[in-house]
């Protein structure tokens, strides 16, 4: 994996004796990094997509333009949905009216309701007059039996009425509900043809221009917070357990040549891609220090360890197994040494050599 050198600058000074270069372990400061790749984002970076296919008839923003929530972005064809919606109210209309205290068809049913039951009071008063005079031995068998018969199809008749006018004005309910959610789904099916942005933000790009067909789900536009940034990295998952948040980002972009950016870690995510081995570590800028661009790539070094004059060598002169070549009374010998920061340039010395050794550098294979 490359590694970035825009944090340490080395240069080694050789000694010759004897055949053989000599490099003396010398007093520095030493920083200890990983590397990472990555690019940099708009914070809360999102795009907008169309949910239903037509042509764009509208373009009413531009790229670098600032945005309220909710406001219009484009507008696409909607004479389909706006008549189903012209539709929709119109039988919402009628079905409040049918509900209204103007309603005909409820007034029908309520003289009819009224009638029923003024011609069941009326037989049901005959019935009882009769029944007494029956009684008391005055009229006709066949007189009451009538009036009878009368009074029962007349109650009938009453309930009748009543049941279907309850019927008619539960079913009217149901209509007027399933009305409103025609229009309800109507106004939302156009809608859906009104594009806007979801959130406050920055308009980065446009993806459409007015009369360009539109396929359902296809991208319009990207957006984002107008001014934070997000520095999206991949570390390689052998460096991950040593990345921590809060910890400093040294960065350079492609869009701005060797300028150096500082930021700090803000997030670790803990799912790792398996298509490169890489873990996501989101960083933000700090103090003054941004970058105006987006989608630019990045190189960065997170800085895991820094000590203050440490006694270091170059990297090139360990050996495996942490061990050294050193010079000693005219002859070259192997000790092994106790190492603490790695970087790039250099190795932390922490035990087996001093200042005044003599470190034999590798020849070149």
């Amino acid at each position: 994996m490359p590694k970035l050198l825009f944090l340490v600058a080395v240069v080694l000074l050789f000694t010759s004796c004897g055949g053989n270069n000599i490099v003396h372990p010398q007093r520095k400061n030493i920083i200890e990094t990983v590397y990472a790749s990555g690019k940099i984002m708009a914070d809360s970076e999102y795009t907008v997509y169309a949910l239903n296919p037509g042509t764009v008839i509208k373009k009413l923003v531009n790229e670098g333009d600032q945005v309220k929530k909710g406001q219009v972005i484009y507008l696409i064809n909607n004479s389909a949905p706006a008549a189903k919606l012209d539709a929709a109210n119109m039988t919402y209309d009628k079905a409040k009216e049918d509900l209204s205290e103007n309603s005909r068809v409820l007034a029908d049913l309520k003289i009819a309701m009224q009638n029923a039951a003024i011609k069941f009071s009326n037989d049901s008063l005959q019935y009882t007059r009769l029944k007494t005079m029956w009684s008391e031995g005055v009229g006709t068998k066949s007189g009451l039996d009538n009036a009878e018969m009368q009074y029962r199809m007349s109650q009938n008749d009453k309930r009748s009425a009543r049941e279907k006018y309850y019927a008619t004005l539960n079913d009217l309910n149901v209509s007027l509900k399933n009305a409103q959610s025609q229009v309800a789904t109507a106004r939302n099916d156009l809608n859906n043809y009104i594009i806007r942005a979801e959130r406050a933000g920055t308009i980065y790009q446009m993806l459409k221009e007015k009369g360009e067909a539109v396929r359902a789900n296809e991208a319009l536009a990207l957006m984002g917070k107008s001014s934070d940034r997000i520095i999206r990295l991949a570390v390689d998952q052998q460096d991950i357990d040593r990345v921590k948040v809060d910890q400093q980002v040294l960065l350079k972009t492609d869009a701005t040549g060797d300028k150096i950016y500082q930021a700090k870690v803000l997030r670790i995510y803990p799912t790792m891609n398996e298509a490169d081995q890489t873990f996501r570590v989101d960083a933000v800028f700090t103090g003054n220090d941004s970058q105006p661009y987006i989608h630019t790539s990045v190189e960065a070094n997170i800085i895991i360890r820094k000590k203050q004059q440490v006694l270091a060598i170059p990297s090139q002169v360990l050996l495996n197994g942490d061990s050294v070549k050193v010079k000693q009374g005219g002859h070259v010998k192997t000790i092994a040494i106790k190492t603490g920061i790695h970087t790039l340039n250099d190795v932390e010395i922490v035990d087996g050599l001093n200042e005044q050794s003599d470190v034999v550098v590798p020849s070149a294979k």
